[in-house]
């Protein structure tokens, strides 16, 4: 759907305090008329599309992404409303200690079932590529921590590349899998797969320049067992009662 262009020029001088403010209402009525048409267009498509949207979710993926703009979830996956439970933050990351994305993990595997989780990182990462700068950056900091701590894990690796852009996307990757070892080691995928031999942990890459996603091919039962001897959660007198 069309989106509307900012006045540039009139925005930019002083004295159209006017024109700012036409704009800004203008762009947010316009999000109210393109849901118009998308309603039209599904029922069109399906008259009873939002009725099955209101009877619940059932979706075989948890999608663990950055919040880029640009990596819409169910557009490059192919998939509709109700076929993915999606998480996005900067630089799709999935530290221990946030919460927030501990609860996505959480509900999607011990209530949602989901069957595959999927971390999906992208190329020209602005997260990743701040990480890489050496500079005070504020509220940032702690967040960005995770990726610089990925380079020290790899920093034999990456240091070997010679060629920045190269060094930058293999960086991309490496955070991506790094966030996919993090998923295995939670306590409620690692029973979950005990139990019922799901869900698998998948790591990838989407390409903004051509629009394809590359799969890293984590190995999950390869990296499942490589973690078991200091972060196996899957036994406990309690199962229910872990929350991690």
């Amino acid at each position: 759907m069309a989106t509307l262009q900012p006045p540039e020029e009139e925005v930019k001088s002083k004295g159209h305090k006017r024109t700012i403010s036409r704009y800004l209402q203008q762009s947010h009525e316009h999000i109210f008329e393109n849901n118009r048409k998308w309603v039209e267009d599904k029922k069109n498509k399906d008259e009873n599309f939002f009725e099955k949207l209101a009877a619940g979710q059932s979706p075989e993926y948890l999608y663990i992404g950055c919040a880029d703009s640009r990596v819409p979830a169910n557009e490059i996956m192919g998939l509709e409303a109700g076929e993915i439970f999606v998480h996005r933050n900067i630089a799709n990351l999935v530290p221990n200690t946030d919460l927030n994305v501990m609860s996505v993990i959480n509900y999607a595997v011990r209530h949602l079932k989901v069957k595959h989780i999927i971390v999906c990182g992208h190329y020209q990462c602005g997260g990743v590529q701040a990480a890489l700068t050496p500079a005070d950056l504020g509220i940032l900091n702690p967040w960005l921590r995770t990726i610089r701590d990925v380079y020290r894990l790899h920093e034999t690796e990456l240091d070997a590349i010679a060629d920045d852009t190269a060094k930058y996307r293999r960086l991309i990757e490496l955070n991506v899998i790094e966030s996919a070892r993090n998923i295995i080691k939670t306590a409620a995928v690692q029973q979950s797969y005990q139990d019922n031999q799901y869900p698998i942990v998948h790591g990838w890459v989407f390409d903004l320049k051509d629009g394809l996603l590359k799969d890293l091919e984590v190995d999950f039962e390869k990296e499942l067992q490589s973690i078991k001897k200091i972060y196996n959660l899957a036994q406990g007198p309690d199962r229910r009662a872990s929350t991690v």
